[in-house]
């Protein structure tokens, strides 16, 4: 099993070219199959979640090339709409082929999901989504079951609560759907706009693009055989910039949308960091003196709880305490434990967490729990004295491209070893 090893205590330098956004082209890969045909996706990353994906794709019938960041897939002869439980508990993004197969084949047979080790996130806003569009739910041997042998008919769909997942699979059932769709409280996130961007390319009629609520007009036939960018991936982005703002240096980010980061952005500025920004770039600059700053998660356009393990490394290392509020996973603090072997000073009560700034951290043996809790941990070991172990990487590998080599042209000293 492979092992990161971070010598901390260098600051960053370069550039850095962001990659595709893994949130966006998981939904965008499996609404190939609404419609038999082939798509090129360009910018694609190269991760163990859109290899899963294409593992499963080609499960469901379809043929998937993949080639320098771009990746060729065929649903032609998609003709198999079941998710096995084997590939599905690797990876929660696998269950948005319910709307999909859905829309296809007026079936669908798909595993409950499993993914990271923290906390529940239940599939019930999925599952009522399309029930409201009227499809028969059933859960037979661990696996969901939809049926609608008459196809999907339009309806008003009301989210209690904002989520991306549910809204995602959702546009990719109601696009084929007879009449009207209204999706209420819709995910605003920039994946969802980009999702909903592919399915009006291949024919769809979606309205209300960027706010909570979507208005999809059904069409009785999608079409495939065209071209599509991947849009950056803001975590990735804003990773890297507190990284900076973390461990002192300059840093220009490639590629990143500054548009997509607004609330990163104001409060790396409250942080201390100077952060610069144009169409194609965003430049942090930081002398390392680290201010606290409060934040608590929300929806888009709120900080994005992506980010939360990467801003609670931050803190650890401010001049004076912090709170940081989860609200949108309230259990996802499984960072906490590694983080106070860094010598982090953290107290949680419920989704709270208060962090006592310590200008001090020193490296040690640490373990991942999940994608962006690794993601702290980089970080934290690079701004710590002394050598670090960080074990159970193939985490960060489902969220972050070639992570190790990126930050290694920035000035780190992190490499990956093989057991």
């Amino acid at each position: 099993m492979d092992k990161i090893i971070v010598k901390g205590g260098q600051p960053l330098f370069g550039e850095v070219s962001i990659s595709g956004a893994k949130n966006a082209v998981l939904p965008i890969m499996t609404a190939c199959i609404l419609a038999p045909g082939k798509y090129i996706l360009n910018n694609v990353p190269d991760l163990r979640d859109t290899r899963t994906m294409a593992k499963l794709l080609t499960i469901i019938g379809a043929t998937v090339e993949y080639n320098n960041n771009t990746m060729v897939i065929d649903t032609t002869e998609c003709n198999n709409p079941k998710a096995p439980y084997d590939l599905v508990k690797t990876m929660r993004a696998s269950f948005y082929v319910l709307g999909p197969f859905l829309g296809r084949f007026g079936f669908a047979e798909v595993s409950l999901p499993g993914g990271c080790a923290w906390g529940p996130r239940p599939v019930d806003l999925h599952l009522k989504a399309i029930e409201a569009l009227g499809a028969d739910v059933s859960l037979e041997s661990g696996s969901i079951v939809a049926k609608a042998d008459s196809g999907l008919t339009g309806a008003t769909i009301a989210f209690d609560i904002s989520s991306v997942g549910a809204t995602g699979n959702a546009l990719m059932a109601a696009v084929k759907a007879s009449g009207k769709t209204i999706i209420k409280n819709a995910a605003k996130e920039p994946e969802i706009t980009s999702l909903a961007e592919f399915l009006i390319k291949m024919g769809a009629i979606i309205d209300g693009l960027g706010t909570d609520e979507l208005i999809v007009t059904g069409v009785n036939e999608l079409k495939g055989d065209f071209e599509f960018d991947i849009i950056a991936d803001r975590i990735e982005a804003g990773t890297f910039m507190i990284a900076t703002a973390l461990c002192g240096g300059e840093i220009t980010l490639k590629k990143a949308k500054s548009n997509h980061l607004d609330i990163v952005i104001s409060k790396l500025k409250e942080a201390g960091a100077i952060v610069t920004s144009n169409d194609v770039s965003i430049t942090v600059k930081s002398g390392g003196n680290i201010n606290p700053v409060n934040i608590t998660t929300a929806p888009y356009p709120g900080y994005p709880t992506d980010l939360q393990a990467q801003w609670m490394a931050l803190m650890a290392k401010a001049k004076g305490s912090s709170i940081i509020i989860e609200e949108i996973y309230k259990d996802r603090f499984t960072h906490i434990a590694e983080l106070t072997r860094l010598g982090a000073i953290i107290k949680l009560e419920d989704n709270v967490a208060v962090v006592t700034g310590n200008n001090k951290l020193n490296g040690a043996p640490v373990m991942s729990t999940d994608i962006r809790a690794s993601a702290s941990l980089i970080l934290a070991t690079l701004s710590a004295n002394g050598e670090s172990e960080i074990s159970r990487v193939y985490h960060i590998d489902r969220g972050y491209e070639n992570v190790e080599e990126k930050f290694r042209n920035l000035g780190a000293n992190i490499y990956r070893v093989s057991e």
